[in-house]
């Protein structure tokens, strides 16, 4: 089977030796997404609120990058930094993904690259 890397223009660079997505057969994977905002290179906000939401555009920058949208997701994992955020990270999240949502994980993880508080990967069908 064919892998192809998907290297969107307008994302942020990659800050490690990764790709932001790799196409598999009918599969879109993508890479997990900190808040980073593709323009300056900073991190978005210091609120889960806006740093779910900045990982949330960066999700949906790679899925439209390859002519999906985010109905294509099917899987998404998210790796928070501190669990009792949740509820406003959920908040957010809903906001992306109304009607049928994918299927999702959520972890509590010790930390993440650059001080984020939130990454999201995601799998899409195309």
């Amino acid at each position: 089977m064919t892998k192809t890397i998907i290297k969107p223009a307008n994302a942020a660079a990659a800050i490690g030796p990764y790709n932001h997505g790799v196409r598999v057969g009918e599969l879109l994977f993508c890479s997990g997404q900190i808040p980073v905002v593709p323009e300056t290179g900073q991190l978005a906000g210091e609120d889960i609120g806006a740093q779910t939401e900045r990982a949330l555009e960066n999700v949906r920058l790679l899925v439209e990058d390859q002519g999906l949208t985010l109905e294509n997701v099917v899987k998404t994992t998210v790796f928070m930094t501190n669990l009792a955020d949740f509820s406003r990270m959920n908040e957010v999240y809903a906001r992306f993904f109304t009607g049928n949502a994918p299927a999702r994980s959520t972890v509590q993880v010790a930390a993440l690259p650059r001080g984020a508080q939130v990454e999201i990967e995601a799998i899409a069908h195309y």
